[in-house]
């Protein structure tokens, strides 16, 4: 498990103060590297509780995604397109769980040049086991209450959708807005 810093300040707090003397509001700033550094929390975690399963974040979401498919097996392509990821990182990827025997890989049928990716029976074991150690975390995130964590999911939603992350979808079109980026009520 990840060891907390337990820092005396609060380092994003002390950075806004002065990034507001130097450069005006830091409000942006200051949320914008909130996201970072829980992300970087939330990684950590995450590796920390799949570690004994021989994964890391990365590899455990390759394995969801091909349990998510209908067939278990995906281009990796594709694969790199829904995590967002260089098509390099996924070869990585590929390869270590190829090794581990939690994936097989073969030329797709459909394309000369693609590879698909299938997950093997040992992935699928592996994905549950942890799966439910994540869950036992409370994915990182038990410190929250199931308000807020509706609350989060829309405001980072709105980030995701205002920056293209899904096709057609507007930013104001999200449950519980009354207009573009506009909760109900405000």
């Amino acid at each position: 498990m990840v060891r907390p810093l337990g820092l005396p300040f609060d380092p994003i707090e002390r950075a806004a103060e002065t990034w507001e003397e130097r450069f005006g509001p830091a409000a942006t700033m200051r949320a914008a590297t909130s996201v970072f550094r829980v992300q970087q929390i939330l990684l950590a975690r995450f590796d920390g509780v799949l570690k004994p399963h021989g994964l890391t974040f990365a590899r455990y979401e390759v394995l969801v995604l091909l349990t998510f498919s209908r067939t278990g097996e995906l281009p990796l392509k594709v694969i790199g397109s829904r995590l967002m990821v260089h098509p390099t990182s996924v070869t990585n990827a590929i390869d270590r769980l190829v090794a581990a025997g939690y994936v097989d890989r073969r030329p797709n049928p459909a394309d000369g040049r693609g590879v698909l990716a299938g997950i093997t029976g040992a992935g699928r074991t592996v994905v549950e086991a942890g799966t439910r150690d994540l869950a036992a975390l409370d994915f990182g995130l038990g410190d929250l209450r199931n308000g807020e964590l509706d609350t989060l999911f829309d405001v980072l939603r709105r980030v995701r959708l205002g920056a293209g992350d899904v096709a057609g979808e507007d930013v104001g079109a999200g449950p519980g807005q009354d207009g573009p980026g506009v909760p109900r009520g405000r």
